[in-house]
């Protein structure tokens, strides 16, 4: 698994931009229900270690920036994607051999 992908909004910015080509740094905070500053902070993380790309520039006179996920961030998301499935996949399996083998239930307390 991907320590920086442990992190839920991290994990959720970066499946988000996995669906799209560029994206508009506003459409992400909205998306994900962040603040200007909390996804800017998160995009640092991101970009630091290669999974966004940011590009500034301008639509108008307004100023706009615009996300990418990186094929590294592409290939963080599969792989973390891919361990937390196996670790479902063998707790689902773990618990039918359980049940399979005479797994019971604890025993119903008596109230007094």
């Amino acid at each position: 698994m991907d320590p920086l992908l442990l992190d839920p909004t991290r994990l959720s910015i970066v499946s988000l931009l996995a669906a799209t080509d560029w994206a508009e740094f506003g459409w992400v905070r909205d998306a994900v229900s962040l603040s200007d500053s909390a996804l800017s902070k998160q995009v640092t993380n991101l970009s630091g270690q290669g999974y966004v790309e940011v590009e500034k520039g301008y639509v108008g006179k307004r100023p706009r920036t615009w996300l990418n996920l990186t094929p590294a961030g592409r290939d963080a998301l599969r792989s973390h994607v891919e361990a937390l499935q196996r670790i479902v996949t063998q707790a689902q399996r773990t618990g039918e051999a359980h049940t399979a083998s005479g797994g019971q239930p604890p025993p119903s307390k008596s109230r007094p």
